[in-house]
């Protein structure tokens, strides 16, 4: 699987993204600085990393939505390629219009820095094939605008079509107020594209795929990709 980490000014989570792919699939991603044109040939996924890309001036992601590579991640996704959106790039993917709704600030309007669980809604994207229905996850949050929002016709239909994929909640898989670190509505935590190869995302399932960091919850994601890319 050939992938590639898009870099913008600003992002601090390329790194991450580029070790979790590298010691999954075994094979070093192509970084791609924002201004270039094209993508890489061959390549199978584009990674949207987190951060605060242009420092979240404007709005988070609104900048960066307009750097000269995303052309590309378009075209790329218009084929049917896979992009994955990370916190940031959840941001960003929104902001170009590969996802529907918004990330707001969050409800607390502070920023939240922490361990969150998750529970996996559909095993059956290429995103998320290597976890099961219902299987509650741990993964890291750092943010302070992923208060997802979306009017309720896009919400309606995001349901209706089983495109949110994870969910915040609590250790047992409950979703509850508490258990929702933004206020997401219905405790969004990540959604997929109609046609299902490109995901957004507000936590880092980069940062535990290793022992090393405390545990391995998010390895799952990238062997998913690894399967079908």
């Amino acid at each position: 699987m050939k992938s590639a980490v898009l870099v913008f000014p600003g992002i601090n989570r390329e790194r991450d993204m580029a070790r979790a792919f590298e010691v999954v699939t075994g094979v070093k991603p192509v970084m791609v600085w924002h201004t270039e044109t094209e993508l890489p040939d061959g390549v199978d996924v584009v990674a949207v990393p987190g951060g605060f890309s242009y420092g979240d001036y404007l709005r988070c992601g609104a900048i960066a939505a307009r750097s000269p590579i995303i052309d590309a991640v378009k075209r790329h996704a218009d084929r049917g390629g896979y992009v994955l959106g990370v916190c940031n790039g959840f941001q960003i993917v929104t902001e170009i219009g590969l996802l529907p709704g918004a990330l707001m600030r969050n409800a607390s309007l502070k920023f939240v820095c922490k361990e969150v669980h998750l529970r996996v809604d559909d095993p059956t994207t290429a995103f998320t094939s290597a976890y099961t229905a219902g299987q509650v996850i741990r993964c890291p949050i750092a943010h302070g605008e992923g208060n997802y929002y979306a009017d309720p016709e896009t919400l309606a239909r995001l349901e209706g079509e089983g495109r949110v994929v994870f969910r915040y909640c609590d250790e047992l898989g409950r979703t509850t107020e508490a258990a929702d670190p933004n206020g997401s509505l219905n405790h969004i935590a990540g959604i997929v594209n109609e046609r299902g190869n490109v995901l957004g995302m507000m936590p880092h399932p980069e940062n535990l795929i290793e022992a090393l960091q405390g545990g391995t919850d998010g390895r799952g994601l990238f062997e998913s990709l690894a399967k079908v890319a």
